[in-house]
């Protein structure tokens, strides 16, 4: 065990901000955080440099912006906490993932340079970018008609959000920008190559999101990438080839870095992570049978196994991809904490303002209050909650969500509650994925930012599954999880002694066993409706995406 005198960092980038929290590792404690928004946020409309109007589903950001907020988060925590900088001794990163950064052969953003700044497939393009979406089905198709080749390892169906659609996408429809990126890297890796001076690449998000398959000989073959379009198998020498495991040291800080964020050369930079993946450590679930469900804007749920499985519907399973010597699965929901916040900013009424404002509360405890006062099933109205796609199972970014049973006495209330149960009923949906494929899921943990802003989701939810919904302690579970990442590359921690957290778990909702009797019940009826628009009829919603897209031009 780490003596009490030595400390890790680890930042979190999320979609909207950057979060850093420092560790004293003799106890997992975090002594200090720090927050810091990016200061052009995500690019969902326009062009910050040019004012221009941007295509439907795409999501870009301002590498430069992670940056900022990095030396801003881990300037504070040092700064505040008062701790000498020559006890931290490793810092770790992790990123929401698949956003990658288009840079010069120097690891340079392309947007940096006045050339690039009015091109908007040059910037980062974030998780959420969806609009390479036809080129994932180009993909898939093309997959298909081989036999399938990689599909059967990522759930049947390549995601829109991945490095190898949104590398078509660039090729396709702006040749400039493809032809003038030397290199495609992951936001993780960007920000710590950054970091060591030196190109390094993470195993985990080229396994997860690059389509690297280690025992399959790599990426998809040349053939394969130049039949999608003639010259795209020169996206390979875009790509990383060598790669790092989690929890290996990427190198340590340079002088210029060690400067800028007020820390000393000595300290030694973990491999970049996946945001999700991060908190699996953090969440004190270093073994097998454990789901971690990260729960914040979207949800990422996590399980590893000493098995090699196939879940349909799954985002990836990687060798290595999150503990050693384990195979690492990897699910989740498109659409979280975002699908809530649309709807308590966009659809509540007058009534529920006003009820917040007398009661000084937010516009979401009124409607968890109202909510709460409903039965299973007290709404009368089913939601399929894909209002930004669907991840799992169906991995499909032009479905869109649907509420089914309005009637003239439906109240805001009773769709919030309904848009909890739609959340849980997806949940079990991927649950059930992993148990088909003799996955075994014996404890859920969840974490993130919606755990502790909704107890009623968290009761609904293992009412729902069936299962103890165990909540993580710690409000920073990703950045504490990329702070071990670091100790371990320092070797200050082991993964055994990282995974240990006595402390970790600070609530249990046990589920009710006549409320999980009544959602069985509707469950039947949610899986109906979600066959008919997801499956049988998915065309349905594959329209009215295209009559909105053309609508707009």
């Amino acid at each position: 065990m780490a003596e009490s005198s030595t400390y890790a960092i680890g930042v979190d980038f999320g979609t909207e901000s950057a979060r850093s929290v420092l560790v004293r590792l003799a106890d997992r404690a975090e002594i200090e955080t720090a927050t810091h928004l990016y200061e052009h946020g995500v690019m969902t409309e326009t062009l910050a440099a040019s004012g221009e109007k941007l295509a439907p589903n795409t999501a870009l950001q301002d590498p430069d912006d992670y940056l900022v907020a990095l030396e801003k988060v881990v300037r504070a925590v040092v700064d505040r906490s008062g701790v000498d900088p020559q006890q931290i001794v490793g810092l770790g990163v992790d990123t929401t993932a698949c956003t990658i950064v288009l840079t010069d052969d120097d690891l340079v953003p392309l947007p940096r340079s006045p050339r690039w700044k009015k091109h908007p497939l040059a910037y980062a393009r974030l998780w959420k970018h969806h609009a390479a979406q036809s080129h994932a089905e180009d993909i898939n198709r093309a997959a298909e008609a081989e036999g399938g080749l990689f599909l059967p390892q990522y759930g049947g169906r390549l995601s829109s959000e991945w490095v190898l659609p949104k590398a078509l996408q660039t090729l396709r429809e702006d040749r400039e920008v493809y032809d003038a990126t030397s290199r495609i890297i992951e936001q993780e890796d960007w920000i710590v190559s950054t970091l060591v001076g030196t190109e390094v690449r993470g195993a985990s998000v080229a396994g997860f999101k690059g389509n690297y398959r280690e025992e399959a000989g790599g990426y998809p073959s040349p053939d394969f990438l130049d039949s999608l379009e003639p010259g795209f198998a020169g996206v390979l020498d875009k790509l990383g080839h060598e790669f790092l495991t989690p929890g290996e040291s990427a190198g340590t800080l340079t002088s210029e870095w060690a400067t800028r964020l007020g820390l000393d050369t000595h300290v030694t930079v973990a491999a970049g992570n996946i945001d999700a993946h991060a908190a699996f450590l953090g969440a004190g679930a270093a073994q097998p049978g454990t789901m971690v469900a990260v729960m914040g804007t979207s949800v990422c749920n996590l399980v590893v196994s000493k098995e090699h499985r196939t879940p349909r519907g799954i985002q990836g399973v990687v060798k290595n991809g999150i503990l050693p010597e384990h195979w690492a699965y990897e699910a989740g929901q498109a659409g979280f904490g975002d699908t809530f916040g649309w709807f308590a900013h966009n659809m509540t009424s007058a009534d529920i303002a006003d009820l917040a404002s007398i009661s000084a509360t937010s516009t979401f405890e009124v409607l968890e209050s109202k909510a709460q006062a409903l039965q299973p099933g007290g709404s009368g109205l089913i939601v399929l909650d894909w209002m930004n796609g669907n991840r799992s199972t169906l991995i499909d970014s032009n479905l869109s969500g649907a509420i089914v049973g309005l009637t003239l006495d439906t109240r805001d209330y009773h769709i919030y509650r309904a848009l909890l149960e739609g959340a849980a009923f997806g949940q079990r949906i991927i649950l059930e994925a992993f148990e088909e494929a003799e996955v075994p899921i014996n404890r859920f943990i969840v974490c993130g930012g919606i755990p502790a802003k909704s107890p009623l989701l968290m009761q609904i939810l293992a009412d729902v599954i069936g299962m103890p919904v165990e909540v993580s302690s710690s409000a920073n579970t990703s950045a504490l999880g990329a702070a071990l990442h670091g100790a371990i590359a320092a070797g200050e921690l082991t993964w055994e002694s990282a995974g240990k957290a006595e402390s970790a778990i600070a609530t249990v909702y046990r589920p009710n066993p006549t409320a999980h009797e009544a959602y069985n019940e509707i469950y039947t009826h949610y899986r109906a409706i979600h066959d008919t628009f997801g499956i049988d009829q998915r065309s349905l919603m594959h329209s009215l995406r295209e009559i909105q897209a053309n609508s707009t031009h």
